[in-house]
């Protein structure tokens, strides 16, 4: 079963290879989708600072049943942190915020800041200084592991050429019709595990025949067929949802694409993503 699977970090840290994301559920209400999803095997819990809801993560780690040791918790730098003592006083307030002693993964959100996604500048040295401050806490045993987010080659290489604590891993978004090969190719390349977000396409891969067929093919959901998907190109899928029903269906996906259709899936034509379209989500820029 997926849920039991790991993948192992270039520390030797083993991460689940299912996540469950947590992007717009409610402070409120993540707490019990944490403790939904435990109850059906999930380890590994994805949040950030920007999604206004670690509190919430962080009561449902704690109350789950499940003991701390167990679940993989993951959160992200806020993408607007680009100084060293930002990004070190951040740390320690997401930390504080899901009230754990250590958290297993955390990474820097975006290279830019959401305002400034897709212009010119990187912010190179920003995302030094951040960066260090995550060697640090990694140093300190704040966190298990460190990573990064949306970074495109330039980015990795401003990091990889500085660091002394590699990065282990960068979460992108990945799924059928809009997969990027070359930056997946890359970061395996440099030794980091690669992460999938929105593996169903913010939910439009589901208006996509082509896809509707293949699934039908392997008696599964298009969600289902999507996440198989990104496993078996080596990504570990982080499919958001609070219902515990889609959170058992996502996990169960113990099947096989045919390498015939894994390449109909590669080739599929771009996602319209419609009214889910504006990106970088936190910046309201399109």
């Amino acid at each position: 079963m997926i849920l039991q699977e790991t993948f192992v970090l270039p520390n030797g840290v083993e991460i689940p290879k299912l996540g469950l994301g947590t992007w717009m559920i409610d402070d409120d209400k993540v707490g019990q989708a944490v403790k939904d999803a435990v109850k059906l095997g999930y380890r590994h819990i994805d949040t950030a600072q920007a999604y206004a809801n670690e509190r919430g993560v962080g009561e449902g780690i704690r109350s789950c049943g499940v003991a701390r040791d167990e679940l993989f918790v993951t959160t992200k730098l806020d993408a607007g942190i680009k100084t060293y003592d930002g990004a070190k006083r951040a740390i320690d307030g997401s930390l504080q915020t899901l009230g754990l002693d250590q958290i297993d993964l955390m990474i820097i959100h975006s290279p830019q800041p959401w305002q400034n996604f897709g212009d010119e500048d990187r912010f190179f040295e920003g995302n030094r200084q951040a960066w260090r401050a995550l060697e640090e806490a990694y140093e300190a045993g704040k966190l298990r592991a460190i990573g990064v987010s949306n970074f495109q080659k330039a980015d990795l290489d401003n990091l990889l050429d500085a660091a002394s604590v590699k990065p282990m891993l960068d979460q992108v978004l990945a799924h059928v019709g809009n997969t990027p090969f070359d930056l997946i190719d890359y970061a395996k390349s440099k030794g980091l595990l690669v992460e999938a977000y929105s593996p169903v396409a913010h939910g439009k891969i589901l208006n996509n025949g082509d896809v509707a067929e293949l699934a039908e093919k392997y008696g599964v959901s298009i969600p289902q067929l999507c996440i198989r998907y990104c496993l078996q190109l080596g990504l570990l899928p982080l499919p958001k949802t609070a219902n515990p029903d889609h959170m058992r269906d996502n996990a169960d996906v113990d099947f096989e694409i045919s390498d015939a259709d894994m390449a109909t899936l590669k080739g599929i034509e771009h996602v319209d993503y419609g009214d889910a379209g504006a990106f970088p989500v936190f910046a309201g820029k399109i």
